[in-house]
């Protein structure tokens, strides 16, 4: 059976559907990504971009180029960021998922920190709690 994961923004006008699960999950650290967050990182995973369906406010759906092959999607109502993809070269048929506005739950098999150079001075990861 597929599993297929559902997601929105915080106004709930755009919502979505993944019809594969997420991979190459990574929480950037580099500037845009931490801009376009607001927060000390991006956690995105990534899936072909005919495994992303829409299902609701496609046209609340804005883009911004980034920067010259970099497109990112958020809500014009709310803001939230959605996706970000590549208009040319290569992965230009995948986009990356805010894996902050998944509905249903997910757990990444594996996943990495990626930009940590560009990481905010003031950002320290929680001890890990069990």
């Amino acid at each position: 059976m597929t599993e297929v994961h559902q997601g929105s923004c915080l106004c709930a006008a755009v919502s979505y559907e993944l019809l594969k699960p997420p991979k190459a999950v990574s929480h950037c650290h580099c500037s845009q990504c931490r801009k376009g967050h607001g927060a000390a990182f991006a956690s995105y995973g990534s899936v072909p971009r005919n495994a992303l369906r829409i299902l609701g406010g496609a046209t609340s759906i804005k883009t911004y180029a980034s920067s010259e092959a970099v497109l990112r999607e958020f809500c014009a109502h709310c803001g939230s960021t959605l996706f970000w993809s590549r208009s040319q070269g290569e992965f230009a048929d995948w986009v990356s998922i805010a894996l902050g506005t998944l509905d249903t739950a997910f757990m990444p098999q594996k996943q990495k920190h990626v930009y940590v150079d560009a990481a905010v001075h003031w950002y320290r990861p929680c001890p890990r709690v069990d």
